[in-house]
C-alpha cells in the first residue's frame, strides 16, 4: 500500500511538472525568459561591446559566455515565482486542492520543472556562444561540470523566488522585482567587463556580489579546467540557500494553500 502511494505521488508530481513545462512553452513571455533572452543578450553584448572591451568578439567570448549563462539562469529561476503567484491568484491552486493528490504536489512539480527550464536556458546560452566562435579551453567535461554547478545554484535561487511568489500580491509585482534583481545581480558583477576597469566604489560592490563568485568559478573551469575556491563557495552557498529556503517555502505554501 505504501509503495502504491509513493508511485501515485511520483506520478502526480511528474504530471504537474509536465503541466508547468507546457505552460512555459505556450506562454511567449516565459519562452522569452528561457530561450530568446540569453540568445539576444549573447548576440547583442558580443557584437556591440566585444570590440570595445576586448578588441574583437572572439577575444570577448571567454569573458561574456559565463556571464550570460548565469544571467540566463537567474532569469529562468525567477520564472518560478511568477508562475506560482499567477496560479495562486487565478484560482488554479484552489482547483488543484480539490483533486485527490498530495498538497505539496503542485509546488514540487513547479520546482522540478524549474530544473528543466534552467537546463534549456543553459543550452541556449552556450549554444549561441559556440556558434559565435567560443570554444572552452578546458574541454567538454568541464562545460558539463559548469552547467551542473550553475543549474544547481539557479535551482537554489528558485526556492527564494518561489517563496516570494507565494507571498506576493500579484504576478506582475513578482516579475518586476525578479527583473530588477536579475539586472542588479548581473550588471553589478564581473559578468560583462573586467573588474580592473571599474571605479573603486564599484569594485567594492562587485566584490560583495555573490554572482561574481559564480562567474569567476565558471571562467576558471571553462578556460583553465580548475576547480577553485570560488567553486566551493558557490556549491556551499547553494546548499545553504536550499537548507534555509526549501523548508521555509514548503511551510509557507502548506499554510497558505
Amino acid at each position: 500500500m505504501m509503495n502504491l502511494q509513493k508511485t501515485n505521488i511520483f506520478s502526480n508530481i511528474t504530471t504537474m511538472t509536465y503541466r508547468n513545462l507546457l505552460k512555459t512553452l505556450h506562454n511567449p513571455d516565459k519562452i522569452l525568459d528561457v530561450i530568446f533572452q540569453p540568445i539576444i543578450f549573447m548576440l547583442m553584448f558580443g557584437y556591440l561591446f566585444g570590440g570595445a572591451i576586448a578588441g574583437n568578439v572572439h577575444a570577448y567570448l571567454p569573458t561574456i559566455v559565463p556571464g550570460i549563462l548565469m544571467q540566463a539562469l537567474i532569469s529562468a529561476a525567477s520564472g518560478s515565482g511568477s508562475q506560482i503567484s499567477d496560479d495562486f491568484h487565478s484560482g488554479i491552486y484552489d482547483r488543484l486542492k480539490s483533486l485527490p493528490i498530495a498538497n505539496i504536489t503542485p509546488l514540487a512539480g513547479q520546482l522540478l520543472a524549474d530544473i528543466l527550464r534552467l537546463f534549456i536556458a543553459a543550452i541556449a546560452s552556450l549554444t549561441t556562444g559556440f556558434l559565435m566562435g567560443w570554444r572552452p579551453g578546458a574541454g567538454f567535461g568541464w562545460v558539463v561540470l559548469v552547467v551542473l554547478l550553475d543549474i544547481f545554484l539557479g535551482w537554489s535561487l528558485s526556492w527564494i523566488f518561489a517563496l516570494y511568489g507565494i507571498l506576493a500580491k500579484g504576478s506582475t509585482m513578482v516579475e518586476s522585482v525578479s527583473l530588477i534583481t536579475m539586472l542588479l545581480l548581473t550588471f553589478l558583477s564581473s559578468a560583462f567587463v573586467p573588474v580592473s576597469t571599474l571605479p573603486h566604489p564599484m569594485k567594492i560592490l562587485v566584490s560583495f556580489n555573490p554572482v561574481s563568485y559564480v562567474i569567476q568559478a565558471s571562467r576558471l573551469m571553462l578556460n583553465q579546467g580548475v576547480w577553485s575556491s570560488q567553486a566551493w563557495v558557490v556549491l556551499i552557498s547553494g546548499i545553504l540557500v536550499i537548507s534555509v529556503f526549501a523548508p521555509l517555502t514548503v511551510f509557507t505554501y502548506t499554510h497558505k494553500s
